[in-house]
């Protein structure tokens, strides 16, 4: 879909040249505006200060990016600040109609894949042992791929213990996904790592998605058995990004 929404026109390029002027801040917003709307992945403040070939500083380019978030305040789409950058995105109150776009249910992921990926954004850095011991079951390699292949989580290091396990944490598209710009920024627990699964099932597919039965999941702290390791009568959906 193609999107028209930069709010000023660039003056004539007979009325100045932009190779040989230095751009004024209010072309600078315009520039930036298009480069937003049509980049398919966010764009860093480098991005950002290339597209502008380095004519204002960082300062200066994230005044107007708030300018930016202000002026499409109240509108479908809003300017979003993440790990890896800045973009556009609609706001939750379009998930209900754009869904009607595409009405293929995203991939859904068990329990189990869930509540290790809460136990690493939330505990990280961690490695496969300490998230055994808060589940209380072996994890999987499968859980630990599936992670791995949805961009979620990766090896950052290895613990200088025997065997040198490998030590795992989130990912910037881990943080775009949730629309965070840092950990810091994860939505806070309000009984402890037990809830965190289902607090980053809301966050991901917003509650609406969520059936009432699924907002209640079993605390990761509690040991789980072997049962429910292997049941994935109970999973969450996750939007492909």
């Amino acid at each position: 879909m193609e999107l028209r929404a930069a709010s000023v026109a660039l003056p004539s390029m007979h009325s100045r040249n932009l190779h040989s002027e230095l751009m004024n801040t209010h072309e600078a917003k315009v520039v930036i505006e298009a480069a937003l709307l049509t980049a398919e992945q966010p764009l860093s403040m480098p991005d950002l200060r290339r597209l502008l070939d380095d004519e204002l500083n960082a300062d200066t380019v994230r005044v107007l990016l708030d300018q930016l978030r202000s002026d499409w305040a109240g509108r479908g789409l809003e300017l979003a600040a993440l790990s890896s950058g800045w973009r556009f995105q609609s706001t939750p109150a379009m998930r209900h109609y754009l869904d009607r776009l595409n009405p293929e249910r995203p991939p859904r992921y068990s329990r189990a894949v869930m509540e290790t990926l809460a136990i690493i954004a939330y505990r990280q850095p961690v490695t496969r042992g300490d998230i055994e011991d808060v589940r209380g079951v072996t994890v999987s390699g499968s859980v630990i791929k599936t992670l791995e292949e949805r961009g979620w989580i990766e090896v950052i290091g290895h613990r200088e213990v025997p065997g040198r396990p490998a030590v795992f944490g989130t990912t910037q598209e881990f943080l775009d996904d949730l629309s965070l710009g840092s950990l810091s920024e994860l939505p806070p627990l309000q009984e402890g790592i037990g809830d965190a699964s289902v607090e980053l099932e809301l966050q991901l597919t917003g509650a609406a998605n969520v059936p009432p039965s699924e907002r209640t999941m079993r605390s990761i702290s509690k040991p789980l058995s072997a049962a429910d390791e292997s049941s994935h009568s109970q999973t969450a959906s996750f939007p492909m990004s």
